[in-house]
Order: C-alpha cells, then structure tokens, then sequence
C-alpha cells in the first residue's frame, strides 16, 4: 500500500517556530513503518482549515488527477488536520474516491465499510467546526464589547497609527503628516469646489498611500471625528459611539462633508491644478450655448498658442492670454478705494459684535429641532405600542431619529465653538483685497484658482471682453452692496445675470476728512448702520458671518 502524508498547521509562525509540523511527521513516519505503509511523498501545509483553498492541498489534488491509481490512501494525524469545515469535507472525500483514494486519521481510525462509522466521521468533522465557529464568536464579541468601550479595533486608519500604552492597552492616535493631510482633505471638500478624484490625487502627491476605493471609504470613516461604528448585531441596532482616540476634525465638519457626498447640498466643484496659462479652465462658459469651456494649445509657426474653447460645435475660442488679463483687470474692480477699508471693517466688526447674541437664537432653534426629533420617538414608540405601526418602521424612525440627533448635537457643539472675535480674521481679509490684484499675480495656479473659487462659486460667462456671473461670495457681495442692497428672488438667488462690470469703484462709503472735535466718523451714503447689521444677520446669522470671512480672508 502506498501513500502520501499530509501535514497541517494554520499559521506560518506555527510552521517555522513550533513543533507540530515535526510531530505530526514523526508520528504518521511511525506509523507507516509499523503497518508496511510506503511513503511516496510528504505534504506540508500552512493555510487554515475553514476551506480547502490551500496551495499544498491543491498542489496534491492535481497531482492525484494526473497519477491516479498510484497512491492507496492519505494519511493525517486527526481529522481536524484535514477539515474544519464538514460540508467542505464531505464533498472533498466523494472527489478522492472517484480518484481511487480514501483519507484516513491514524489517531481516529474508520473502516468507512461498516455504516455505522459515517456517524463517528460526521462527529469527527463536525467537533472542530463547531470549535472554529466558538472561537469566532468569542472574539467577535470581545471585539464588540471594546467597540462599545471607544477603541478602535484592527490595523489604524490613513492619518493614525496603532500604539500600546504601558500596560499593553492597544490604542490609535494621530500621525503627522498624514493627519494634516486628511485633515484638509476633509477642509477642501466641505468647501463644495473640489471632486473627490482630484483630491485623492492631491492627497497621493502630499504623501497618502491608499487606494481610490479605500479613500472614498475613509471619507465616510465617522473615526476621524472621534467616533466608532457600530454595526446591527442580532437584536443591537448600528450605531456610533464615543471614541477613546484624539479627532482630526470636528464632528460638525464630518456631518458637512457626509451631505457634500450624499448630494444633500449643492456644491460647485472644480478641478484641483491646472496649466499656469489655463488657470481660468473650468470655471468659464461658453457665452452662445453656455456650455463648459475648456483649453488647449495649437501649434503655430513660433510655438504654441493657448485658447479656451467650447467643447460643443458653437466654434467659441478666444485667446488663453488675453482672458487671463481680462480676468486680472476685473479683480481690480474689487480693491477697495484709499480709505474705504477701514470703514467695511469698522461697519462689518460692529454689525457683528451688536448681533453676537443672535447665537443664542441659533443655539435655542437647534434645541427645539432636538427636543421635535426626541418627541418623534416617543410619538413612534406610543404608536408601536397600539399597534399601529410595525416594529420594523419603529426602528426605521428611530434609526433617523438617532442620526438626526447626532448631527444636531454635533452642530450644538460646533456654535458654542465660535468666537465672537473676528478682529484678526477681519485684518488679513482687508489686507488682501487692497492687494488683490497684486496677490493674483504672484501666486502660482494652484493659489490662483482658489481666489477663483472663493470669490466666484458658480462659473464665469466670457464673450472676450466682458465677464459675467449669476453668483459670488456672499461676504464679497455684502462688502461691495452695502450701498445698493440685496435685489434677491423669492428663492434667495441673485439676478439672472450679475454683471461685474456692475462693480465700479463706488461712493459706498465715505470717510469724513475730519470732524470739529478732532476724530473721524463714518458715513453711510444710502444705509444706517443698523440696517447694514441687519442685512448681515438675515443674510448669515451670526454664526456663519465669521466662517464665511475666514473662507474669503484664506484666499
């Protein structure tokens, strides 16, 4: 009779490090011995035994297809050796027969010619499968339990790096500089002007090593603002709990950049870099058939000529160089006449320290949002109680209650964060519009693109000589109508067509030379200053006046 000695353990370090593979060997080797057995070969194996998707074991099997009839018989120690897995077992023992082979266990031997033995096998394999599937769930909920405690479970996310406190506690805390770099990924993206794809083009170049599928995961990874998810377990809903790790950012931005990618709120999304000379590519229209523009160079007789085109058969193309200089032209219009700055930033500081307290009105409109969603659940509970609805919608409504608690008290947070001193915010925004066009100039595209974007959300129309927009910042717009007002629609938007050509250095606001007592004062040619705060506030709220400044001011 011969055979072949099969031989398992399940990990590597098992392999190298321990004493089993030898064991097994000298113990099957004995065995042949003593019973005339010959030993054509011996396979060893490392792999788990949940599956018979092993290199060794498929190695053997192909070899038995290709050599049938040389071989009686494969021995193994027991027949956990050779499957924790009694399906996976059974079906395996049919194809060996077809081959002429019978496996054997020489420590649970079986004559398969008496019936009764097929119960002792169905014993024999189904002992440690039910022993595999124990441990498994042991350790699932081990790792369950510590979920619930705040610890993050497995190898660290992009941005942490896995530690061990001093009394071998295992724990995730920020790494630099991957943090920062998910941290203003995370940035970039709230501000609704960048696709994904071009950020996580961005993020390799910075020094991410992540796949594009793993970085769209790790956007929608509640980890990086303190959380950990909890997935539905039995009768246990999925949920989100109080991480014991430091936070990249904070949980309002997590919830912003959440809507930003379930299109919940609008964004106008352009491309991260571009050509110097195509800084303007992607934010221009065509202005016969309002598509997209987009730019390319043409080859000539001196070199290379750069135009923006549009991309449908309407035949737009006008000169790259001569609509960048438009451009620069236009963003003269936005400096503010010698003077003018100190009286947007007295105005703007004022109308804001006089309506800070209009936090307290955003804090308690939050609140009542609260206590409405808590009172939705107790309004689902009564009704599941009589019955009128099932309990499968009851914990619908309660799962959107939850989240919608969560972002509320996220945003709760977020407003008793901010500061009512814009006073250095107001400075650096002052100081580079009065050298707009200055600073334009001596950045490079990427800087460039962004003062695009912070001042024009929505795209540029460009007939070759004028530039037209339906939008712009609202802090930009505020500063430069406080003499003309807001003509808004009922749905909040601004004119079809809002012409820059509209902002003309005007008298908006006049600082008087001087007064009898020796100071100066400001005056207003069309408004007080209290129906400029009042603009502010019905416009932003006081809550998002010093976001929207710190947003102009970063250009």
């Amino acid at each position: 009779m011969k055979a072949d000695l099969y031989i398992r353990v399940s990990t590597d370090e098992q392999a190298d490090k321990g004493f089993s593979q030898r064991d097994q060997e000298e113990r099957l080797q004995k065995y042949c011995l003593n019973n005339g057995i010959t030993v054509r070969k011996v396979i060893f194996e490392d792999y788990s035994a949940k599956t018979f998707d092993r290199p060794g074991w498929s190695t053997e099997l192909l070899d038995l297809k290709k050599r049938k009839g040389q071989i009686d018989v494969i021995l193994f120690t027991k027949w956990d050796r050779f499957s924790r897995n009694a399906g996976d077992a059974y079906q395996m023992i049919n194809i060996l027969r077809k081959q002429g082979v019978e496996p054997q266990a020489i420590e649970q031997p079986l004559d398969m010619t008496v019936p009764e033995s097929k119960i002792m096998l169905a014993v024999y394999l189904a002992t440690p499968e039910v022993e595999n599937d124990r441990r498994a769930l042991n350790v699932r909920y081990g790792m369950r339990r510590a979920k619930k405690e705040g610890r993050w479970m497995g190898p660290a996310p992009v941005g942490y790096v896995n530690k061990i406190t001093e009394d071998f506690r295992k724990y995730i805390a920020p790494e630099e500089p991957s943090a920062s770099i998910m941290k203003w990924v995370f940035d970039m993206l709230a501000t609704g002007q960048y696709q994904v794809e071009q950020l996580y083009k961005e993020a390799c170049l910075k020094g991410i090593r992540c796949c594009k599928a793993n970085f769209w995961k790790l956007l929608r990874n509640p980890v990086y603002c303190g959380k950990i998810y909890l997935s539905a377990f039995k009768d246990e809903e999925s949920k989100q709990v109080q991480g014991l790790h430091e936070p990249i950012i904070s949980e309002a931005l997590f919830y912003e950049v959440q809507d930003i990618l379930d299109g919940k709120k609008k964004d106008y999304r352009t491309k991260v870099g571009s050509q110097e000379i195509m800084q303007l590519r992607g934010y221009l229209l065509c202005p016969r058939c309002g598509k997209l523009l987009t730019g390319s160079a043409s080859r000539g007789r001196n070199g290379q000529y750069y135009y923006y085109h549009c991309i449908s058969s309407c035949g737009a193309r006008f000169k790259a160089e001569q609509a960048n200089d438009l451009f620069s032209k236009e963003l003269r219009k936005f400096i503010p006449n010698p003077g003018m700055a100190e009286s947007y930033k007295y105005v703007i500081n004022s109308a804001y320290k006089v309506h800070a307290k209009g936090h307290h009105g955003e804090v308690r409109q939050i609140t009542d949002q609260l206590n409405e969603a808590q009172a939705d659940i107790v309004k689902a509970r009564k009704l599941l109680l009589r019955e009128d609805i099932s309990a499968a919608d009851y914990k619908e409504i309660k799962a959107d209650c939850e989240k919608r608690i969560t972002q509320l008290e996220a945003g709760l947070i977020e407003l008793s964060r901010t500061t009512t001193n814009i006073e250095a915010l107001l400075d650096k925004a002052i100081t580079s519009l009065v050298r707009l066009e200055q600073l334009y100039l001596d950045s490079d595209v990427k800087k460039k693109r962004h003062i695009i974007g912070s001042i024009f959300p929505e795209k540029l129309t460009f007939d070759g000589f004028n530039y037209r927009t339906t939008q712009i910042n609202e802090a930009v717009k505020l500063i430069y109508s406080l003499d003309k007002g807001f003509a808004q629609n009922k749905n909040g938007q601004t004119e079809t067509n809002f012409d820059l050509s509209t902002f003309v250095n005007r008298i908006g606001f006049e600082p008087m030379t001087c007064c009898l007592e020796g100071s100066c004062s400001i005056q207003l040619s069309y408004r007080s200053d209290s129906q400029i705060s009042r603009i502010f506030i019905v416009l932003f709220g006081s809550a998002n006046l010093c976001k929207i400044i710190q947003n102009f001011s970063h250009s």
